[in-house]
């Protein structure tokens, strides 16, 4: 990011959204068929480079194993509709007729109900029985009070998401998540963020994180831009904090740590740009909720949109493109970019010539005038 001068003493620095950069072609192509797009994490191999994010329109324990069973990592919302209620799927049902005027208030008296940690366990033993990759994600603020209830039911993965983490949070009337020790404590990898700059990235590497959330989440649902004016471009997010991976990986004597695109991934070409800035894997909502197969039945929302005190998200009617198999890996009806996600990051390898996710983080990326 370079150096813009704003006014008499303050700078800023420009940076770029995945609207703004374009992937350049090499000078060879490959057949798609020889193109491999497989990731692993700790112990974990996944076919997809993928994670879908911890939202209740988004993943059910249905589609966390269906998620699983196509290749990817289902992360199931563990201080959702989930884990508050035993007849989920009615809460849904009703949250999908809700008018716009009254949605967010409703939302609001919905996830007032406590969460329930017998539910947690419930909803753990569910996805486990079907054989596939556990992970499950808590807010920061939720961790210390309800982490043990998600590492005794046997989670995998464990993922710390909220609109911005930090590995120092200062508060002087309640007690603060110690991340380092946290992490230090668990036999599990844990997943945090998100974050947008190194210095950022860089402290939560330092934890002990096995993988780090670049972005503040929620994507298309989420207005933190409009209610706090805070965002920045995913594209220099995520150069930026792979670039604080290089230092760690020299800092830590060869520890690598993960980054995760989590945010603004909507369409194949823009999980094509997140891996040619640097990133490893991708965390979506929006794309899987228009799945006919998603529990938010056409619609799409976040945390943030239910926050008690100030939502900073939407409802969003994103409706039904195709089933979720058609949407990970085709085949599409559609030109926009919104079925076959993943047929279209092999297509885009393919056409630049690499075999490798790790060799196209190496594709020459031009910025769009």
């Amino acid at each position: 990011m370079s150096d813009i001068e704003i006014g008499p003493g303050k700078r800023a620095r420009a940076a770029y959204s995945f609207d703004d950069i374009a992937i350049v072609p090499s000078r060879r192509t490959r057949d798609p068929e020889e193109v491999s797009i497989s990731w692993q994490i700790d112990a974990y191999k996944f076919e997809l480079p993928f994670l879908a994010a911890p939202m209740d329109s988004v993943v059910s324990p249905a589609t966390a194993i269906a998620i699983g069973q196509a290749g990817g990592l289902g992360v199931l919302n563990l201080e959702g509709i989930w884990t508050r209620y035993e007849d989920a799927e009615k809460q849904l049902s009703d949250m999908a007729k809700l008018s716009e005027d009254k949605a967010i208030k409703r939302m609001q008296e919905i996830y007032s109900a406590p969460i329930q940690p017998s539910l947690i366990k419930e909803r753990i033993a569910q996805i486990r029985a079907a054989g596939v990759t556990v992970a499950g994600a808590l807010s920061p603020q939720r961790t210390v009070e309800f982490h043990k209830a998600v590492i005794d039911a046997g989670v995998d993965i464990f993922v710390i998401r909220g609109t911005t983490v930090s590995a120092e949070h200062v508060s002087d009337h309640s007690t603060s998540l110690n991340l380092k020790k946290f992490i230090y404590e668990l036999d599990i990898p844990v997943i945090v963020g998100g974050c947008a700059t190194a210095q950022g990235a860089l402290h939560l590497m330092r934890s002990g994180a096995a993988g780090v959330l670049v972005g503040f989440g929620g994507g298309s649902a989420h207005t933190t831009k409009t209610v706090l004016g805070i965002s920045v471009p995913m594209a220099s997010a995520v150069a930026e904090v792979a670039s604080a991976r290089r230092d760690y990986l020299d800092e830590s004597g060869g520890r690598y740590v993960h980054v995760i695109a989590d945010g603004s991934v909507s369409s194949s070409g823009e999980i094509a740009k997140a891996i040619a800035c640097g990133a490893d894997a991708i965390m979506m909502g929006s794309p899987l909720a228009k799945s006919s197969d998603a529990p938010g039945k056409g619609w799409h929302w976040g945390l943030e949109a239910h926050h008690a005190e100030l939502p900073r998200g939407n409802r969003v009617k994103v409706g039904t493109v195709g089933s979720l198999g058609e949407v990970l890996t085709g085949p599409s009806y559609t030109s926009d970019g919104s079925m076959n996600l993943f047929g279209g990051l092999k297509r885009s390898m393919a056409t630049c010539g690499y075999s490798e996710l790790k060799e196209f983080q190496r594709v020459e990326i031009v910025v769009k005038p």
